[in-house]
């Protein structure tokens, strides 16, 4: 997918600044009456909308829209994404793709301290772990413990203070949470971009992350939505 040109990262921010203070102009009012692309009729304030052109593909565009009186707006993208090395559709503990459907944004982490963002923050070490062990009763769950003491198959979970700078700064993406279902898949976060495919999260560049994280109001109960064309 052919990237079309980003904003500058400060434009980014002030129209992030600008969005979320709710003082929309005339100049934006024609922009307040778009419908975001698949077609999310929720009541979150604010959506981030994630899609690929066929669900093979690994590259995807990412957009974040604000809702306003009149409708939605636009605020951050288009962006390029990577998506899944299987692309998007059903997850599982056994494939890469990344799930399609809608989810909420509810918290942060990441091996860098917080730089701005509002949602709940975590900063991880190696003593912190996604677990992704179907037998264990922490599947789908952070938890903390030493490397070698934990009460679950470290081999099949995911020790976020090693994943390295794709882990800088992260939200995670609550599919599968609430309950979380034994084999249907864990571990799915928006993240720092490696230049590549992914297993199943989904990544961009780290300052247009940076930008994201820094819009994300909990109080608006932000979501992501997953998809195709």
């Amino acid at each position: 997918m052919k990237r079309r040109r980003l904003l500058p990262a400060l434009a980014l921010a002030t129209a992030a600044l600008f969005t979320t203070a709710g003082t929309a102009g005339p100049a934006n009012a024609a922009l307040e009456t778009v419908v975001p692309p698949l077609g999310y009729h929720g009541d979150a304030g604010q959506l981030v909308t994630v899609i690929a052109d066929g669900p093979s593909a690994t590259i995807a565009t990412l957009d974040a829209w604000q809702r306003t009186p009149r409708g939605w707006r636009q605020v951050i993208g288009p962006v390029k994404a990577y998506v899944g090395t299987q692309g998007i559709g059903k997850a599982s503990e056994t494939t890469s793709h990344t799930p399609a459907g809608v989810w909420t944004l509810t918290e942060g982490f990441g091996n860098l301290a917080n730089d701005g963002t509002r949602l709940p923050y975590r900063q991880v070490d190696t003593s912190d772990w996604w677990v992704s062990d179907v037998k264990s009763p922490a599947y789908n769950t952070h938890q903390r413990c030493s490397p070698g003491s934990c009460p679950f198959d470290e081999s099949a979970g995911e020790d976020l203070g090693k994943a390295g700078h794709v882990y800088d700064h992260a939200v995670v993406i609550d599919y599968n949470r609430h309950p979380a279902v034994p084999g249907a898949g864990s571990a799915f976060f928006l993240h720092v971009s490696g230049g590549k495919p992914t297993a199943g999260c989904v990544s961009i560049p780290a300052l247009d992350l940076r930008t994201v994280m820094a819009w994300l109001d909990p109080a608006q109960h932000p979501v992501i939505d997953i998809g195709v064309r």
